[in-house]
């Protein structure tokens, strides 16, 4: 009797083991921080995340500080700003075709020897890769602190399907069981 019931307790305890073991299995899914504001690095977040979906990953994508501006649409204004969220509107870009390159910019035209080059080898635009992601159901979200301290408002962001805006901890609950996770 007594070897039964110690052996109940090792499987009880196996089975807690088990139980902890199936909470943190990973899922087939990329989550990404998207931190930078630079052309280069905004296409390469696109071009990673739309790759991954290729590669039948889901892809959540978690856009902070700088990178905040790639979503903003040339189209739209924020009401209701006061003077220092004016002044971030100004200083930095309006939308995916206004960045510039993180090297070799040359007051611009190293950009436009880029986006020239892209377009000579029918490689997608920055604004093309956010269509695509979209067609593709990228899971993009915007940090909404990141949004009030740089003084950006939901208003003139662009039109994507689905787009959330959240804290740190939603991108977290999304990348603590991810395959993989970048911050770029």
């Amino acid at each position: 009797m007594e070897n039964i019931q110690e052996m109940e307790k090792q499987i009880a305890a196996l089975k807690a083991q088990m139980d902890g073991f199936d909470a943190k299995v990973t899922e087939n899914k990329l989550s990404m921080i998207v931190f930078s504001g630079d052309l280069d690095k905004a296409l390469a977040a696109f071009i990673i995340g739309t790759g991954a979906v290729a590669m039948g990953m889901e892809v959540v994508m978690f856009f902070t500080f700088w990178g905040i501006p790639i979503l903003r649409a040339p189209d739209k204004e924020g009401k209701g700003k006061d003077m220092m969220s004016k002044m971030f509107g100004w200083m930095l870009p309006k939308g995916a075709s206004k960045l510039k390159l993180s090297k070799m910019n040359m007051g611009g035209v190293g950009t436009a020897m880029m986006q020239s080059l892209m377009k000579k080898k029918n490689v997608a635009s920055l604004e093309q890769m956010i269509e695509l992601a979209a067609e593709l159901e990228v899971k993009i979200y915007v940090c909404e602190m990141s949004m009030g301290l740089m003084g950006f408002t939901r208003e003139e962001m662009i039109d994507y399907p689905g787009l959330t805006y959240c804290g740190v901890a939603k991108f977290l609950e999304e990348a603590m069981n991810s395959k993989v996770q970048l911050f770029l």
